[in-house]
């Protein structure tokens, strides 16, 4: 029942923090949302700080094994269509996931107040994805599915576009199906310029 309370005190906090920000965020909000007293809450959370923490701590170690990170690579894909549905995949789940969708909105108001968010916005908007994708062209160029080149420039090539497509989602989430075909568009492109045809 504790680890209930707790859980929830987190999701509530997650989605108040992705609307109103930290600073506009307060504790007897956040209790009155869930129910509880102050005191209730204090039973699990230290300070407003502490479940801000927590909450981080939790969203990385979620995003990371339902999305991947450089240390936690998806497989390497065996074709060129392999590596387009796995970038569906990617983007479809960052896209209607409501927690990433939430985190993502949170760090992008917070990386302007706190140094932590700032670290993560930058890791997974931009060199989070770099990194992933760096060994995954390098073994596709391996098997010969994409053509040479500086594996980290391509990683970036790639992922930026689709990262700021992604942004727009949650901008003008009215717009989604219209970003998703610039996505899919994207990926057609980006394959036709680097891929080696003849692997598929």
């Amino acid at each position: 029942m504790a680890k209930d309370t707790k859980e929830r005190i987190l999701a509530a906090a997650l989605e108040l923090f992705s609307q109103n920000g930290y600073a506009g965020t307060n504790i007897r909000e956040l209790t009155a949302t869930l129910g509880l007293v102050k005191s209730a809450m204090y039973k699990h959370f230290e300070s407003k700080e502490d479940i801000w923490n927590t909450l981080l701590d939790e969203m990385i170690v979620y995003y990371n094994e339902h999305f991947g990170s450089s240390d936690h690579l998806p497989p390497v894909p065996d074709t060129l269509e392999g590596l387009a549905e796995m970038t569906r995949q990617m983007v479809d789940f960052t896209v209607h996931d409501e927690k990433v969708v939430m985190t993502r909105k949170l760090l992008t108001i917070e990386q302007f107040r706190d140094d932590r968010a700032r670290s993560l916005a930058t890791k997974h908007f931009l060199t989070g994805l770099r990194d992933m994708f760096t060994p995954i062209f390098q073994s596709m160029m391996d098997k010969g599915l994409i053509r040479r080149d500086d594996p980290s420039m391509l990683a970036f090539a790639y992922t930026a576009p689709i990262s700021a497509l992604i942004h727009m989602c949650d901008r003008e989430p009215e717009k989604t199906e219209e970003t998703i075909a610039q996505v899919e568009a994207f990926i057609s492109h980006f394959i036709r310029t680097y891929g080696v045809m003849n692997h598929e």
